[in-house]
């Protein structure tokens, strides 16, 4: 096996992995570059050999989605004015171009390029947990925050105090014997 240092690091293809179509792909210049090919070379391999990459593993961006990642990915600058349009490969696509490049090259840097879109997936797995149990510790908060907003109710009406009742003067009130009088009669 060739030196380790002359092989991409896992995190470098990890960065150059882009989510398309709901895929994670790498365009073929980025997999020509990792298997040390032109791309061109790539391209005609795989032309040759298109019985081998389906739809799921290989397709060609169009021109909009070629204008966007230009526009979003200073890296692909160059891809502005290509007459021709980049291809994508999923990691099975990836692999199968490997094995129609079968350069020895290709085949060391398809194992660095399984073991990067393997760890993505971990990584999306490990993500989707944490979102479950964000989720459930949400809905318990929720539930903890309307039962504390009817304790903290409660103590209110507990704490303050009722309103003051009418009481009936004590002592000799003035012009108010007769009104009085005809109250206590009925």
């Amino acid at each position: 096996m060739p030196d380790a240092t002359k092989l991409v690091p896992v995190e470098r293809i990890e960065n150059r992995i882009l989510l398309i179509r709901g895929c994670k792909v790498l365009l073929d210049r980025d997999l020509a570059e990792l298997y040390e090919v032109p791309t061109k070379r790539l391209n005609e391999q795989v032309k040759r050999n298109l019985e081998r990459f389906p739809e799921d593993f290989m397709f060609q961006l169009d021109r909009h989605e070629q204008r966007e990642l230009v526009a979003n990915c200073d890296r692909f600058a160059r891809l502005k004015h290509s007459t021709t349009l980049p291809y994508a490969f999923t990691e099975h696509g990836a692999i199968m171009a490997a094995s129609v490049l079968n350069s020895p090259r290709a085949v060391e840097a398809s194992i660095f390029v399984v073991r990067a879109f393997v760890r993505l997936r971990q990584m999306l797995v490990s993500h989707e947990e944490l979102s479950r149990r964000l989720a459930r510790i949400e809905k318990k908060l929720t539930e903890h925050d309307e039962d504390i907003l009817a304790i903290v109710t409660l103590i209110r009406e507990l704490t303050t105090p009722p309103p003051p009742q009418k009481r009936r003067r004590i002592g000799f009130q003035a012009g108010n014997d007769k009104e009085e009088a005809r109250s206590r009669a009925r």
